[in-house]
């Protein structure tokens, strides 16, 4: 199996920073697309970003300019660096990827990190 452990979260002032992890483990040879989504209160999942194993990247429009996400692929981790945080950034963050097991590609989640923005 896989696993994806998040972590740094937290409570930031509007136009402050985080950076998020997400280290991925388990029985795969090796992880393909890996990207970050985010679900506030009463809204639907959305994708924040995605990047490819070559390191190719997607954004939403939402976060263009201030967000920024890479990986490292000897250690099978991504990272969500957040700048000039908004309020409206407030939701559980959560990692996605796809691994590539014995049998095939499958996707895994995270159990998501809090971020919260205060105005």
């Amino acid at each position: 199996q896989v696993q994806l452990v998040e972590s740094g979260g937290g409570l930031v002032q509007a136009g402050g920073s985080l950076r998020l992890s997400c280290a991925a483990s388990g029985s795969a040879f090796s992880f393909n697309a890996m990207g970050w989504y985010r679900q506030a209160p009463g809204k639907q999942r959305e994708l924040v970003a995605s990047i490819t194993r070559g390191g190719s990247t997607n954004y939403a429009d939402s976060v263009k300019g201030r967000f920024a996400i890479s990986r490292d692929n000897a250690k099978n981790t991504v990272y969500l660096q957040m700048n000039s945080l908004k309020p409206e950034d407030t939701a559980v963050y959560y990692c996605n990827a796809d691994a590539l097991l014995l049998w095939g590609t499958q996707n895994f989640w995270g159990q998501g990190t809090q971020v919260t923005v205060s105005s």
